[in-house]
């Protein structure tokens, strides 16, 4: 079984498939807090127009994706401050994406498995060079999110009181959709445009149900998408079906039971805080009614 992890190809897509498992965690778990699923998924679809333009084009399909998903991030941030007025700059702006898209693959006169790879991804077909973008990629990422981190989370779940404190909301989210784009661009080549909310929600929104804190949050993500990634790339070399298929189905099959299942052991959480909560009054009526004896007692005495 492990003799296939000597194959050159099998190192690239897991290399390559667990940074991307990362990143797209950690921003998947920002995209809920911000209620921005909406754009992750719109990015995916405009990126797919830069690809296309790309291929048109004759270069590298991951410097069109980079290209238009960044500025569609920059100009969602601009043009979209409130929820309402965000959501017509994304719809606006991915009607206009995929226009260009679709007059990109009809001007394109060669082999149409470039296209069909930006659609699904062909992760066990990366090379050296998409693997060191990635990892180059998924560092940059990772670390101008690590700066940006408290602010960030701040402005993610109170933003009138972070832009009263004097943190620049706007740029923040400005940032944090460029960053987003960077993170579509490079999880395209692993599930495809199709499919890039597996990566970049799926695991995010399970973990959301089995932690508490943010922190707690985003570290099952990361390994909830380690393990749909690295589980989903062992499926599939040994069938014949994509590898695409097995990450989105187990992300699903790992979200449904916790869905159904998380307001049981929600439910009992709260009733353990509530029962440790009435302990503690009882425990401070019976100390209260203890001293007001004592009190008693000693004003008899005296």
């Amino acid at each position: 079984m492990f003799e296939i992890f000597q194959y050159i190809f099998i190192q690239n897509a897991l290399l390559a498939g667990s940074c991307v498992a990362v990143v797209a965690a950690v921003m998947g778990y920002f995209l809920i807090a911000r209620g921005l699923t909406f754009a992750g998924h719109a990015l995916s679809h405009i990126g797919f127009a830069g690809a296309a333009g790309a291929v048109l084009l004759g270069i590298d399909p991951v410097f069109g994706l980079l290209v238009f998903t960044i500025g569609a991030g920059v100009s969602i941030g601009f043009l979209g401050h409130e929820l309402r007025e965000r959501d017509l700059a994304i719809g606006v702006i991915l009607t206009g994406a995929l226009g260009l898209g679709v007059l990109f693959l009809s001007l394109y006169a060669g082999y149409a498995e470039q296209a069909y790879s930006i659609l699904f991804g062909t992760i066990v077909g990366i090379s050296r060079t998409d693997v060191l973008i990635t990892v180059l990629s998924s560092l940059l990422t990772l670390g101008v999110l690590a700066l940006v981190f408290r602010p960030l989370l701040f402005s993610s779940f109170d933003p009138e009181v972070a832009e009263a404190r004097g943190i620049p909301v706007r740029l923040l989210s400005i940032l944090f959709l460029v960053l987003v784009a960077i993170t579509v661009a490079i999880s395209v080549q692993i599930v495809g445009v199709l499919l890039i909310f597996t990566l970049l929600v799926g695991p995010a929104a399970t973990a959301s149900r089995i932690a508490r804190t943010p922190f707690g949050t985003i570290v099952r993500a990361i390994a909830l998408g380690l393990f749909v990634t690295w589980g989903g790339m062992l499926l599939a070399i040994y069938s014949s079906w994509p590898v695409s298929f097995y990450i989105a189905s187990l992300s699903f099959g790992l979200y449904l039971p916790v869905r159904l299942l998380s307001p049981l052991w929600q439910q009992g959480r709260r009733k353990r805080m509530q029962y440790g909560a009435g302990a503690m009054y009882n425990t401070s009526v019976q100390a209260a009614s203890a001293l007001d004896v004592q009190a008693r007692d000693v004003t008899t005495v005296v």
